[in-house]
């Protein structure tokens, strides 16, 4: 399987990379400094330099092209204005999926956030706000789009030891869950056509993460 990773250089990215690589999968990162190709690289993953603040849609859909499935995994990450929460956490997955839908890459996993579903409480940092509504609106986007889609809301994330097991379903408590745990997932969730069509909250919990995605 070729999967191709938006914000190839995330934690959680260069986590799954190394997931599919040790499957025997071929991953490709999509970067906007080179200067991380190494770290790619390192992790098992081909990395493409395509800034998707700036790209089009023709220049995405060159790197899509002969992928089995996208993976939008960016984000404008800690430090960051609410503008680049739009312009990334929104906008940047809006374009990866109209690219998917140019080459007819039809499986397409978002990371998304436990709490995009609920206003924003009166007080929140306005950073944080501007971010669960990015997530949301990109949520909506692909949602509503024909692409074999599933949505995954990882709870608060941890880069503690993966423990294998999880908590996946619709509607969870909310909860911690390792970075590594969120990889094999996603993984599993590329493989589970069932889960098409879904949004899945993910914590850590009690069930093995392939009997959590199988029965999710």
């Amino acid at each position: 399987m070729r999967v191709v990773i938006a914000g190839g250089h995330g934690k959680i990215a260069r986590l799954l990379e190394q997931e599919l690589a040790r499957r025997g999968d071929t991953a490709v990162g999509l970067i906007r400094n080179p200067d991380h190709a190494a770290a790619l690289t390192a992790a098992g993953a081909h990395p493409v330099v395509c800034d998707l603040e700036h790209a089009d849609v023709d220049e995405v859909a060159t790197h899509l092209a002969g992928a089995d499935a996208a993976v939008f995994a960016a984000g404008a990450g800690p430090g960051s204005g609410a503008a680049r929460k739009d312009t990334v956490d929104r906008a940047a997955a809006a374009l990866l999926a109209d690219a998917a839908q140019t080459t007819g890459v039809r499986r397409y996993l978002l990371i998304s956030s436990m709490g995009v579903d609920q206003p924003p409480a009166p007080g929140t940092d306005g950073t944080w706000a501007a971010y669960l509504r990015a997530k949301k609106a990109a949520e909506d986007d692909l949602t509503g789009r024909d692409l074999d889609w599933t949505v995954l809301r990882p709870g608060r994330l941890t880069d503690d030891e993966p423990t294998g097991h999880v908590t996946l379903a619709p509607h969870t408590p909310h909860g911690a869950v390792t970075r590594t745990d969120v990889a094999r997932v996603l993984v599993a969730l590329l493989h589970a056509p069932h889960t098409v069509g879904r949004v899945l909250e993910l914590v850590g919990g009690n069930t093995p993460v392939a009997d959590a995605v199988t029965h999710a």
